[in-house]
Protein backbone atom coordinates (compact mmCIF):
# COMPACT_ATOMS: atom_id res chain seq x y z
CA UNK A 1 0.00 0.00 0.00
CA UNK A 2 1.20 3.50 -0.81
CA UNK A 3 1.49 5.55 2.37
CA UNK A 4 1.63 9.29 1.68
CA UNK A 5 2.61 11.35 4.73
CA UNK A 6 1.93 15.07 4.26
CA UNK A 7 4.20 16.98 6.62
CA UNK A 8 3.62 20.41 8.08
CA UNK A 9 5.75 23.10 6.49
CA UNK A 10 8.41 24.24 8.96
CA UNK A 11 9.38 27.46 7.24
CA UNK A 12 7.98 30.78 8.43
CA UNK A 13 5.41 32.38 6.12
CA UNK A 14 4.78 29.09 4.34
CA UNK A 15 1.04 28.42 4.41
CA UNK A 16 0.69 26.41 1.20
CA UNK A 17 -0.07 22.72 0.87
CA UNK A 18 0.33 20.42 -2.11
CA UNK A 19 -2.93 18.48 -1.94
CA UNK A 20 -6.51 19.52 -1.18
CA UNK A 21 -9.11 17.59 0.84
CA UNK A 22 -10.72 16.48 -2.42
CA UNK A 23 -7.34 15.18 -3.54
CA UNK A 24 -6.93 13.22 -0.31
CA UNK A 25 -10.38 11.75 -0.81
CA UNK A 26 -9.39 10.59 -4.31
CA UNK A 27 -6.11 9.05 -3.08
CA UNK A 28 -7.86 7.15 -0.29
CA UNK A 29 -10.53 5.92 -2.72
CA UNK A 30 -7.73 4.41 -4.80
CA UNK A 31 -6.49 2.49 -1.78
CA UNK A 32 -3.69 4.77 -0.59
CA UNK A 33 -3.10 5.50 3.06
CA UNK A 34 -2.79 9.24 3.79
CA UNK A 35 -1.41 10.75 6.98
CA UNK A 36 -1.71 14.52 7.47
CA UNK A 37 0.28 16.43 10.03
CA UNK A 38 -1.35 19.17 12.06
CA UNK A 39 -0.07 22.65 11.28
CA UNK A 40 -0.29 25.99 12.97
CA UNK A 41 0.04 27.94 9.73
CA UNK A 42 -1.52 25.97 6.84
CA UNK A 43 -4.07 28.06 4.92
CA UNK A 44 -6.41 25.13 4.20
CA UNK A 45 -8.25 24.07 7.40
CA UNK A 46 -7.45 20.66 8.87
CA UNK A 47 -11.14 19.80 9.20
CA UNK A 48 -11.41 19.18 5.48
CA UNK A 49 -8.63 16.59 5.57
CA UNK A 50 -10.17 14.84 8.55
CA UNK A 51 -13.50 14.66 6.77
CA UNK A 52 -11.74 13.27 3.68
CA UNK A 53 -10.44 10.35 5.75
CA UNK A 54 -6.82 11.28 6.39
CA UNK A 55 -5.11 10.03 9.54
CA UNK A 56 -3.95 12.97 11.66
CA UNK A 57 -0.46 13.15 13.15
CA UNK A 58 1.31 15.76 15.30
CA UNK A 59 3.21 18.54 13.57
CA UNK A 60 6.77 17.54 12.75
CA UNK A 61 6.29 13.84 13.49
CA UNK A 62 7.34 12.73 10.00
CA UNK A 63 10.78 11.86 11.38
CA UNK A 64 9.13 8.92 13.16
CA UNK A 65 7.02 7.85 10.18
CA UNK A 66 7.29 4.22 9.00
CA UNK A 67 10.18 3.54 6.65
CA UNK A 68 7.83 2.87 3.73
CA UNK A 69 6.02 6.23 4.06
CA UNK A 70 6.60 8.82 1.35
CA UNK A 71 7.03 12.22 3.01
CA UNK A 72 5.37 14.99 1.02
CA UNK A 73 6.01 18.68 1.60
CA UNK A 74 6.77 21.75 -0.45
CA UNK A 75 9.63 23.80 0.93
CA UNK A 76 12.91 22.83 2.54
CA UNK A 77 13.48 20.71 5.61
CA UNK A 78 15.31 22.09 8.67
CA UNK A 79 19.00 22.18 7.76
CA UNK A 80 20.11 20.19 10.80
CA UNK A 81 22.38 17.71 9.04
CA UNK A 82 20.44 14.61 10.10
CA UNK A 83 20.48 11.66 7.67
CA UNK A 84 17.30 11.24 5.63
CA UNK A 85 16.04 7.67 5.39
CA UNK A 86 12.62 8.23 3.80
CA UNK A 87 11.53 8.93 0.27
CA UNK A 88 10.74 12.66 0.14
CA UNK A 89 8.63 14.58 -2.34
CA UNK A 90 9.47 18.31 -2.19
CA UNK A 91 11.27 21.18 -3.86
CA UNK A 92 14.88 20.32 -3.07
CA UNK A 93 16.73 23.05 -5.01
CA UNK A 94 19.69 20.69 -5.04
CA UNK A 95 20.69 20.12 -8.65
CA UNK A 96 22.18 23.45 -9.75
CA UNK A 97 25.19 23.59 -7.50
CA UNK A 98 23.53 25.43 -4.62
CA UNK A 99 25.51 24.95 -1.36
CA UNK A 100 22.36 24.12 0.63
CA UNK A 101 21.39 21.61 -2.03
CA UNK A 102 24.69 19.80 -1.77
CA UNK A 103 24.20 19.42 1.97
CA UNK A 104 20.70 18.07 1.35
CA UNK A 105 21.99 15.44 -1.08
CA UNK A 106 24.64 14.49 1.47
CA UNK A 107 21.89 13.85 4.01
CA UNK A 108 20.03 11.59 1.59
CA UNK A 109 23.21 9.71 0.79
CA UNK A 110 23.96 9.24 4.50
CA UNK A 111 20.48 8.03 5.36
CA UNK A 112 19.71 5.98 2.27
CA UNK A 113 16.65 8.04 1.37
CA UNK A 114 15.47 9.36 -1.99
CA UNK A 115 14.46 12.80 -3.24
CA UNK A 116 11.66 13.12 -5.75
CA UNK A 117 12.13 16.79 -6.57
CA UNK A 118 8.88 18.48 -7.53
CA UNK A 119 10.74 20.73 -9.94
CA UNK A 120 11.77 17.64 -11.90
CA UNK A 121 8.42 15.89 -12.20
CA UNK A 122 8.13 16.04 -15.98
CA UNK A 123 6.13 14.45 -18.75
CA UNK A 124 7.69 12.48 -21.59
CA UNK A 125 8.45 15.73 -23.45
CA UNK A 126 10.27 17.23 -20.47
CA UNK A 127 7.56 19.67 -19.42
CA UNK A 128 6.84 20.06 -15.72
CA UNK A 129 3.56 18.46 -14.74
CA UNK A 130 2.85 20.97 -11.95
CA UNK A 131 4.18 24.41 -11.06
CA UNK A 132 3.34 27.35 -8.85
CA UNK A 133 4.49 29.61 -11.66
CA UNK A 134 1.41 31.71 -12.28
CA UNK A 135 0.95 32.79 -8.68
CA UNK A 136 4.70 33.24 -8.21
CA UNK A 137 4.64 35.69 -11.10
CA UNK A 138 1.53 37.42 -9.80
CA UNK A 139 2.91 37.88 -6.29
CA UNK A 140 6.41 38.71 -7.51
CA UNK A 141 5.12 41.52 -9.69
CA UNK A 142 3.11 42.78 -6.72
CA UNK A 143 6.18 42.94 -4.46
CA UNK A 144 8.22 44.64 -7.19
CA UNK A 145 5.48 47.23 -7.52
CA UNK A 146 5.49 47.70 -3.75
CA UNK A 147 9.23 48.37 -3.98
CA UNK A 148 8.63 51.02 -6.64
CA UNK A 149 5.87 52.66 -4.58
CA UNK A 150 8.20 52.81 -1.57
CA UNK A 151 10.89 54.46 -3.70
CA UNK A 152 8.44 57.14 -4.84
CA UNK A 153 7.83 57.89 -1.18
CA UNK A 154 11.55 58.14 -0.45
CA UNK A 155 11.90 54.79 1.29
CA UNK A 156 12.45 51.07 0.84
CA UNK A 157 9.80 48.37 0.74
CA UNK A 158 8.44 47.50 4.21
CA UNK A 159 7.71 43.90 5.32
CA UNK A 160 5.14 41.96 3.32
CA UNK A 161 2.73 39.24 4.43
CA UNK A 162 0.07 36.85 3.23
CA UNK A 163 -3.30 37.82 1.81
CA UNK A 164 -6.58 36.01 2.23
CA UNK A 165 -7.27 36.38 -1.49
CA UNK A 166 -5.94 37.95 -4.65
CA UNK A 167 -8.67 40.57 -4.35
CA UNK A 168 -7.22 41.72 -1.02
CA UNK A 169 -3.79 42.07 -2.61
CA UNK A 170 -5.17 44.16 -5.47
CA UNK A 171 -6.96 46.50 -3.09
CA UNK A 172 -3.74 46.97 -1.09
CA UNK A 173 -1.76 47.82 -4.22
CA UNK A 174 -4.41 50.21 -5.53
CA UNK A 175 -4.36 52.05 -2.22
CA UNK A 176 -0.58 52.39 -2.46
CA UNK A 177 -0.71 53.67 -6.03
CA UNK A 178 -3.65 56.03 -5.53
CA UNK A 179 -1.63 59.09 -4.38
CA UNK A 180 0.87 58.76 -7.24
CA UNK A 181 0.42 60.58 -10.54
CA UNK A 182 1.92 57.95 -12.83
CA UNK A 183 2.70 54.29 -13.33
CA UNK A 184 6.12 52.75 -14.07
CA UNK A 185 6.92 50.79 -17.22
CA UNK A 186 7.82 47.12 -16.73
CA UNK A 187 9.78 44.62 -18.80
CA UNK A 188 8.81 40.98 -18.31
CA UNK A 189 11.27 38.40 -19.66
CA UNK A 190 9.70 34.97 -19.95
CA UNK A 191 6.36 36.59 -20.69
CA UNK A 192 4.87 33.57 -22.48
CA UNK A 193 5.42 31.15 -19.59
CA UNK A 194 3.28 30.59 -16.53
CA UNK A 195 5.40 32.88 -14.34
CA UNK A 196 5.47 35.63 -16.92
CA UNK A 197 1.74 35.36 -17.52
CA UNK A 198 1.05 35.84 -13.82
CA UNK A 199 3.41 38.81 -13.64
CA UNK A 200 1.86 40.40 -16.73
CA UNK A 201 -1.67 39.87 -15.42
CA UNK A 202 -0.86 41.62 -12.13
CA UNK A 203 0.65 44.56 -14.03
CA UNK A 204 -2.46 44.76 -16.22
CA UNK A 205 -4.66 44.88 -13.12
CA UNK A 206 -2.63 47.86 -11.90
CA UNK A 207 -2.50 49.65 -15.31
CA UNK A 208 1.27 49.18 -15.47
CA UNK A 209 2.37 49.06 -19.12
CA UNK A 210 4.32 45.89 -19.92
CA UNK A 211 6.90 45.06 -22.55
CA UNK A 212 6.77 41.27 -22.89
CA UNK A 213 9.84 39.35 -24.04
CA UNK A 214 10.42 35.66 -24.50
CA UNK A 215 12.83 33.42 -26.42
CA UNK A 216 12.70 35.37 -29.68
CA UNK A 217 13.79 38.63 -28.04
CA UNK A 218 16.61 37.08 -25.99
CA UNK A 219 18.00 34.61 -28.54
CA UNK A 220 20.90 36.86 -29.53
CA UNK A 221 22.39 36.39 -26.05
CA UNK A 222 22.87 40.03 -25.10
CA UNK A 223 23.75 42.58 -24.05
CA UNK A 224 20.27 43.86 -23.25
CA UNK A 225 20.24 47.66 -22.81
CA UNK A 226 16.43 47.56 -22.93
CA UNK A 227 16.41 46.13 -19.40
CA UNK A 228 17.96 49.33 -18.08
CA UNK A 229 15.45 51.43 -20.02
CA UNK A 230 12.47 50.19 -17.95
CA UNK A 231 11.81 51.20 -14.36
CA UNK A 232 10.84 47.66 -13.33
CA UNK A 233 12.38 44.45 -14.67
CA UNK A 234 10.67 41.15 -13.86
CA UNK A 235 12.80 38.07 -14.51
CA UNK A 236 10.59 35.04 -15.06
CA UNK A 237 13.03 32.50 -16.52
CA UNK A 238 14.79 29.79 -14.55
CA UNK A 239 18.54 29.82 -14.11
CA UNK A 240 19.97 27.09 -16.31
CA UNK A 241 23.05 26.42 -18.42
CA UNK A 242 23.18 28.81 -21.35
CA UNK A 243 20.89 31.42 -19.78
CA UNK A 244 21.97 34.90 -20.89
CA UNK A 245 22.91 37.61 -18.41
CA UNK A 246 20.20 40.26 -18.32
CA UNK A 247 21.67 42.47 -15.58
CA UNK A 248 25.50 42.50 -15.39
CA UNK A 249 27.27 43.13 -12.11
CA UNK A 250 28.14 46.74 -12.97
CA UNK A 251 24.59 47.77 -13.94
CA UNK A 252 24.02 49.87 -10.83
CA UNK A 253 26.74 52.34 -11.78
CA UNK A 254 25.60 53.04 -15.36
CA UNK A 255 22.92 55.41 -16.61
CA UNK A 256 19.54 53.74 -16.29
CA UNK A 257 15.83 54.14 -15.66
CA UNK A 258 15.80 50.77 -13.91
CA UNK A 259 15.16 51.07 -10.16
CA UNK A 260 13.48 47.74 -9.28
CA UNK A 261 14.42 44.19 -10.24
CA UNK A 262 11.93 41.49 -9.39
CA UNK A 263 13.89 38.26 -9.75
CA UNK A 264 10.86 36.00 -9.55
CA UNK A 265 12.82 32.95 -10.67
CA UNK A 266 15.02 33.68 -7.66
CA UNK A 267 18.15 31.54 -7.89
CA UNK A 268 20.97 33.98 -6.98
CA UNK A 269 23.42 31.35 -5.75
CA UNK A 270 23.32 29.44 -9.04
CA UNK A 271 26.21 29.95 -11.44
CA UNK A 272 23.58 30.39 -14.15
CA UNK A 273 21.67 33.26 -12.55
CA UNK A 274 20.93 35.96 -15.16
CA UNK A 275 20.91 38.70 -12.50
CA UNK A 276 24.46 39.49 -11.34
CA UNK A 277 23.93 42.51 -9.08
CA UNK A 278 22.98 40.50 -5.99
CA UNK A 279 23.92 37.22 -4.34
CA UNK A 280 21.24 36.34 -1.80
CA UNK A 281 17.50 36.01 -1.55
CA UNK A 282 15.37 38.59 0.20
CA UNK A 283 12.82 37.89 2.90
CA UNK A 284 9.28 38.73 3.92
CA UNK A 285 10.63 41.00 6.66
CA UNK A 286 13.11 42.66 4.28
CA UNK A 287 11.71 42.15 0.78
CA UNK A 288 14.04 44.62 -0.93
CA UNK A 289 17.82 44.54 -1.12
CA UNK A 290 19.27 47.92 -2.11
CA UNK A 291 22.26 47.26 -4.34
CA UNK A 292 22.85 50.87 -5.46
CA UNK A 293 21.87 54.23 -4.02
CA UNK A 294 21.87 56.93 -6.71
CA UNK A 295 19.43 56.44 -8.24
CA UNK A 296 18.18 53.60 -6.06
CA UNK A 297 18.28 50.06 -7.40
CA UNK A 298 16.39 47.52 -5.34
CA UNK A 299 16.22 43.78 -5.92
CA UNK A 300 13.38 41.70 -4.56
CA UNK A 301 13.88 37.94 -4.67
CA UNK A 302 11.64 36.04 -2.26
CA UNK A 303 11.82 32.31 -2.89
CA UNK A 304 8.33 31.33 -1.71
CA UNK A 305 6.28 34.04 -3.38
CA UNK A 306 3.16 31.94 -4.04
CA UNK A 307 2.63 31.66 -0.30
CA UNK A 308 1.57 35.31 -0.31
CA UNK A 309 -1.63 33.94 -1.86
CA UNK A 310 -1.73 30.50 -0.22
CA UNK A 311 -5.34 29.59 -0.92
CA UNK A 312 -5.29 30.28 -4.66
CA UNK A 313 -1.79 28.92 -5.21
CA UNK A 314 -2.43 25.72 -3.23
CA UNK A 315 -5.63 24.93 -5.09
CA UNK A 316 -4.02 25.60 -8.47
CA UNK A 317 -0.90 23.53 -7.79
CA UNK A 318 -2.73 20.66 -6.12
CA UNK A 319 -5.03 20.32 -9.10
CA UNK A 320 -2.05 20.05 -11.45
CA UNK A 321 -0.17 17.58 -9.24
CA UNK A 322 -2.97 15.20 -8.26
CA UNK A 323 -2.86 13.05 -11.44
CA UNK A 324 0.80 12.31 -10.71
CA UNK A 325 0.16 11.58 -7.03
CA UNK A 326 -2.44 9.08 -8.16
CA UNK A 327 0.37 7.10 -9.86
CA UNK A 328 2.56 6.72 -6.76
CA UNK A 329 1.90 3.00 -6.95
CA UNK A 330 3.99 2.99 -10.15
CA UNK A 331 7.27 4.55 -9.04
CA UNK A 332 9.30 2.72 -11.67
CA UNK A 333 7.66 4.46 -14.61
CA UNK A 334 6.47 7.87 -15.73
CA UNK A 335 7.11 11.08 -13.80
CA UNK A 336 8.43 9.34 -10.69
CA UNK A 337 10.98 7.27 -12.59
CA UNK A 338 12.26 10.37 -14.35
CA UNK A 339 12.53 12.26 -11.06
CA UNK A 340 14.37 9.32 -9.50
CA UNK A 341 16.83 9.27 -12.39
CA UNK A 342 17.62 12.93 -11.75
CA UNK A 343 18.26 12.18 -8.10
CA UNK A 344 20.54 9.27 -8.94
CA UNK A 345 22.51 11.34 -11.43
CA UNK A 346 23.15 14.22 -9.04
CA UNK A 347 23.66 12.20 -5.87
CA UNK A 348 26.53 10.34 -7.55
CA UNK A 349 28.47 13.60 -7.48
CA UNK A 350 28.23 13.83 -3.69
CA UNK A 351 30.76 12.04 -1.54
CA UNK A 352 29.40 10.24 1.55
Amino acid sequence: MVHLWVRAEQRLNEERVGVTPDGVRALIAKGFRVTFEESGQRAVPMAGYQQAGAEIAPEGSWTEAPDNAMIFGLKELPDDGTPLRHRHIMFGHAYKGQPDGQRLLQRFKSGGGTLYDLEYLTDAEGRRVAAFGYWAGYAGAAVALKCWIAQQNGGICPPVGTYGSAEELLVDLKNGLAPLSRRPGALVIGALGRVGTGASDLCAEMDVPVTGWDLAETAHGGPFPEVLAHEIFLNCILARPGAPVFVPADSGAVQRKLTVIGDIACDPTSDFSPIKVYDRTTTWDQPALRVHDTPPLDVTAIDNLPSMLPVESSADYAGQLLPSLMTLDHLHSGVWARAHAQFEEHSKKVTA
